[in-house]
């Protein structure tokens, strides 16, 4: 039993967000890098992208501990794997999950062909979820009590969320000056499924007295909140996927979000860009429960028996002390906010591609170095990322960029994209963590995106 409570969370914690797109991010000549800033140096004359094959990515991290780590066939018992990984991590390790699949997208140039304005709009399901090692909770899952005594166990471990949710969203970016692009985006975010227990307290701890006598001492105050279940739950008896399909096309609890973005060239072949990405809330209202466990209880005495179903005056005590209880109060939960800037220095002899899927002051140059800095806000501390770029026009129709990224989850992330346009038909590749491919299995982190897309480029003369 207690083997399966130890499992149990680690399944818990695998089955859980590093967003960071840094491959995609100011890779302009691939449309979705407008999601990563709406202030994006673009130039089409406008766009759509394939449904459901424009925009598909995924992003899984552990800063703690590989799956190999858990699941070699090396012929050590897995229960010393387990122990392995539970003390070579600290509360503050992560594991992580960001999927994203686009529906629909497309953008498209306002007035004339010498306009400077841009609208942009689409539609994306996204899986985003997060949990921090709960450490404590699975020492005691694994050894008890017994020989911890007078160690202060922290409840506060358990730290998590998890969200299903579709958004739509319709931008628009303006070249004011020669030097200067400015860009925001609004969203409506619907959440389909949304777990979260992000700020959780207390402690347990015993102390031995005399004569076999134990001081034990629990006090909690956990809160796990959800919505998008309770239907599905008790007696249901609908058609699950129609249910999901309605949540979809904004059913679910409901949002609203802000991206903004700005692009400026010091000089002509000088650029900086910024950005922060999901300014927003969602309001949960429909479909909502709560568990709360709360209380305090002091046990004085022999060891005591805390098993389900076993008939004791000490479980029906500590019950009482720490009831859960079940809550159907409306809550709030806030987007991660993603912040981008980067920096960046193009270079080589000028040429004029046949198409100016880029910015004017892009285009010139076939050659572009650059740093970028990556940040997004969790339930503790931010998650950070520092990369290093270099971008080359190999032909017209061929772009690649290449990556080295520090983080929490690696500090050898070296990462590839590349983007064609046959034709009018775009296609992009883009994958980090390249070393990690020869045995996945023991990557801390690994991501790729993909996409298709029609493009019709920009106009330089009328027609």
């Amino acid at each position: 039993m207690r083997k399966f409570r130890l499992i149990l969370i680690f399944l818990v914690s695998i089955s859980c967000f590093s967003q960071n797109k840094q491959i995609l991010y100011n890779f302009n000549s691939v449309p979705q890098s407008m999601l990563t800033n709406p202030g994006s140096d673009v130039n089409y004359n406008w766009f759509v992208g394939f449904p459901l094959l424009s925009g598909i990515s995924t992003n899984v991290g552990s800063s703690g501990f590989s799956v190999y780590d858990l699941f070699a066939n090396n012929g050590v018992d897995f229960n010393v794997k387990l122990r392995n990984v539970v003390f070579s991590t600290s509360r503050n390790d992560k594991v992580s999950l960001n999927e994203q699949l686009e529906i629909f997208s497309g953008g498209f140039k306002l007035g004339d062909w010498q306009s400077n304005s841009y609208i942009s709009f689409g539609m994306y399901q996204e899986l985003d979820v997060l949990t921090y090692m709960p450490k404590d909770y699975a020492i005691l899952a694994l050894d008890g009590n017994e020989d911890y005594l007078g160690k202060v166990f922290d409840m506060s471990d358990l730290n998590a969320r998890g969200e299903l949710l579709s958004v739509f969203h319709l931008g628009y970016h303006k070249k004011v000056s020669e030097k200067l692009i400015l860009g925001a985006r609004g969203k409506i975010y619907s959440s389909i499924f949304n777990v979260s227990s992000t700020k959780n307290s207390g402690y347990f701890y015993t102390i031995q007295g005399t004569n076999t006598i134990y001081d034990q001492v629990i006090s909690a105050n956990a809160l796990v909140n959800t919505s998008g279940f309770t239907n599905y739950i008790d007696n249901y008896s609908g058609n699950a996927k129609s249910d999901i399909m309605k949540k979809t096309l904004f059913g679910g609890n409901l949002g609203l979000g802000l991206d903004l973005g700005l692009t400026y060239y010091p000089k002509e072949n000088l650029q900086f860009t910024a950005s922060l990405i999901d300014i927003g809330f969602i309001s949960h209202t429909k479909e909502i429960k709560s568990y709360r466990l709360k209380g305090y209880y002091n046990y004085v005495g022999l060891t005591p028996d805390f098993v389900l179903g076993n008939s004791n005056d000490i479980l029906d005590e500590f019950s009482e002390a720490i009831p859960l209880d079940s809550l159907h109060t409306k809550y709030t939960t806030w987007r991660p906010l993603k912040f981008n800037s980067s920096i960046q220095y193009s270079f080589g002899d000028g040429r004029s591609s046949d198409c100016n899927c880029k910015g004017n002051n892009e285009n010139k140059y076939p050659n572009s170095v650059g740093a970028q800095l990556f940040a997004m806000s969790t339930p503790r501390t931010p998650l950070m990322a520092l990369t290093a770029f270099y971008r080359r026009q190999i032909f017209d129709s061929l772009e690649m960029k290449a990556t080295y990224t520090v983080d929490s989850f690696s500090a050898k992330n070296i990462g590839l994209g590349l983007s064609t346009t046959l034709g009018k038909v775009n296609f992009y590749l883009l994958a980090d963590n390249l070393l990690e491919y020869r045995d996945i299995s023991k990557a801390n982190s690994l991501s790729f995106q993909l996409g298709l897309n029609i493009i019709f480029p920009n106009k330089n003369t009328p027609d």
